[in-house]
């Protein structure tokens, strides 16, 4: 509590910028700011503008805030102003909502679910890996975001990419990328007004909820099980009280995973590609994994217990 005046000090800090904090060294160079910022200890301060932000760099620490006392915490800036795009999904919401949205989401992992929607998944990032050629030079990011967009919209909707996917791909796309002027001071006004940003902000959220709430009415009609996560979020009751999601809440949680498995896994995935391009000792143990335990076939989810390095 930065207002309480018993504490006397604040924890180690690099030098801030008069103007701004640490925000424009932030933006300069995020990865050399955080590796900066890491080496102060475990537990550093910084300011983003007028924002007080604690940086928590051990995995004690982070499981205490998380697990043990999350119940003392609420989300932050950034995820509450989330809630302009992603509504009151498992993200943005908090305490008793968060956990009956949990509990009726819960069947959707279930692991006979997850071995369906693994087949989807090796059968795209097999048929990225046959399109590539040696010697080629590629986007590394590019790819891994068009693999991803092709998985979530499946495995979600069961949409192929060059149908609906396509259109709440750009959407998406262009959300992320206008995510940061949300969290900008004083965005609750500038999204009002008609600057660029928000006319293009508004567009996009209207093509997302066009198309994820015409799959929303027409999966309702028919009333069929895809076998996708749609028609675990429709069927899904409370164990409660038996009550059933509305079609915003569907809309919200669908939105919430979409781009939980698409931007942020295929940025993982990047830089998993870049770290062991850098190593190229593990990059060995990998390959040698792989080929004691696949040989030339593709894998299945029965092979994870038996890839403990890849994974």
């Amino acid at each position: 509590d930065l207002n309480n005046k018993n504490v006397t000090s604040l924890p180690p800090s690099q030098r801030p910028s008069f103007i701004g904090g640490h925000l424009p060294a932030f933006f300069r160079d995020r990865t050399a700011f955080l590796t900066r910022q890491a080496e102060l200890g475990d537990v550093t301060y910084l300011r983003m503008g007028p924002q007080p932000v604690f940086f928590l760099n051990h995995p004690d620490h982070i499981r205490d805030l998380f697990v043990v006392n999350a119940g003392k915490f609420e989300k932050g800036r950034a995820l509450k102003r989330a809630k302009v795009l992603l509504g009151e999904g498992l993200l943005t919401s908090e305490r008793e909502a968060h956990l009956r949205q949990r509990r009726m989401i819960q069947p959707a992992f279930h692991r006979a679910r997850i071995a369906e929607y693994a087949r989807s998944m090796v059968e795209y990032a097999d048929e990225m890996a046959n399109h590539w050629q040696d010697g080629e030079t590629r986007d590394i990011d590019k790819e891994m975001m068009h693999l991803t967009l092709q998985i979530v919209a499946k495995t979600l909707f069961s949409a192929e990419v060059e149908d609906d996917a396509d259109e709440i791909g750009a959407a998406m796309t262009t959300m992320v990328e206008l995510f940061n002027f949300l969290l900008l001071p004083f965005s609750e006004w500038l999204e009002k007004l008609p600057l660029p940003h928000s006319i293009r902000f508004k567009r996009a959220k209207k093509k997302l909820d066009e198309v994820i709430y015409g799959i929303i009415n027409e999966r309702r009609k028919t009333g069929k099980d895809k076998g996708d996560l749609l028609s675990m979020l429709l069927m899904a009751q409370d164990e409660d009280d038996g009550g059933t999601m509305t079609d915003q809440q569907v809309r919200d949680e669908a939105l919430t995973l979409f781009l939980a498995g698409h931007e942020t896994t295929a940025n993982a995935l990047t830089w998993t590609w870049y770290l062991l391009s850098q190593d190229p000792e593990a990059e060995a143990k990998l390959h040698a994994e792989l080929d004691a335990v696949l040989g030339s076939r593709v894998p299945v989810m029965d092979d994870i217990p038996n890839l403990k390095f890849t994974e």
